[in-house]
C-alpha cells in the first residue's frame, strides 16, 4: 500500500531532503509513513502534532539533513 508516495520520499531523501513521517501511533492509516520508514526515506518519524514545528525547523535550516 503507499508504495508511489514512499518512493517520491525516497527520492527526495537521496538528493539530501529532510524527510519528516507521521509516526505510526498517530496515523489512522499508517500506508506510506510505513512503507517510506521501510525503504530508508525517512528522517524522523514524529506524531501528528508536531510535524508543524519539524517541518519549519527543517525549513529554517535550508530543507536539508543535518
Amino acid at each position: 500500500m503507499a508504495d508511489d508516495g514512499a518512493q517520491g520520499l525516497l527520492e527526495m531523501h537521496t538528493q539530501g531532503a529532510h524527510a519528516i513521517a507521521q509516526d505510526e501511533s498517530s496515523c489512522v492509516v499508517f500506508g506510506i509513513p510505513k512503507e517510506a520508514l521501510a525503504l530508508g526515506a525517512v528522517d524522523e518519524a514524529i506524531p501528528l502534532h508536531q510535524i508543524g514545528v519539524a517541518a519549519l525547523r527543517a525549513a529554517n535550516q535550508g530543507g536539508k539533513r543535518r
